[in-house]
């Protein structure tokens, strides 16, 4: 038991040290040797757990949508919300996670899939939208699947646009934004009403996540 938890620790430590030289240097810039020596492993730890330098940044872009289980909510339209307002929180707040999502947007970086991140995403939407649907919760003319990517590519641009501006200072804000234009045209009336779309909503979720039980937001 306690080598297992010195092993996750381990891979923790890697992820964590690619994920500020990716951030400070680029993809392509980085080296496996910048990252032992941040990480403070050796060579073999390093390759224990990861295969080569595409196999480390693959799981530093996976890292985005990993996150403890967030709280049921009464209606799937505010699970959505809620997934959008922590990853803005947590980007702003969490070095791992704004690498991963600039290895996903960094265009320069060749030979690893930048796909996957964003079709995990898209998906997870997808899955919130369809059983909002199903209890009634959208319009009639809503499609899921288009809907997802909508949502997802717009967070990808405001989020891009808010680092270069501010270096996402005002991301809660502006993803509260989007939220409030967009989800008018999804949403049926009654459920709108009961949306918490405040910009401090990513936040307050990061502080209940240790008091989360395990299966609380599980997809049904």
């Amino acid at each position: 038991m306690a080598q297992q938890a010195r092993a996750i620790q381990t891979r923790r430590s890697i992820l964590v040290a690619a994920a500020a030289v990716f951030d400070e240097r680029g993809y392509s810039s980085a080296t496996i040797s910048e990252i032992l020596a941040r990480a403070g492993v050796t060579k073999g730890a390093l390759y224990f757990h990861f295969t080569s330098k595409e196999d480390l940044a693959l799981g530093v872009m996976d890292v985005q949508l990993d996150s403890d289980p967030l709280p049921a909510q009464l209606t799937k339209l505010q699970e959505l919300v809620d997934q959008g307002m922590l990853l803005a929180h947590r980007l702003r707040h969490e070095p791992l996670v704004r690498a991963s999502v600039g290895l996903a947007m960094d265009q320069a970086v060749e030979g690893l899939d930048r796909g996957t991140p964003f079709r995990a995403w898209i998906d997870r939407l997808e899955h919130l939208l369809t059983a909002a649907k199903n209890q009634g919760e959208l319009l009639p003319h809503v499609n899921a699947r288009e809907t997802a990517e909508m949502l997802a590519g717009s967070f990808s641009g405001i989020q891009v646009m808010s680092q270069a501006l501010c270096k996402r200072e005002d991301l809660g804000r502006r993803i509260s934004v989007l939220l409030h234009y967009v989800l008018p045209s999804i949403s049926t009336p009654a459920v709108l009403a009961t949306l918490d779309m405040a910009e401090d909503r990513g936040e307050r979720l990061f502080g209940t996540l240790g008091s989360v039980p395990s299966q609380a937001g599980a997809p049904d």
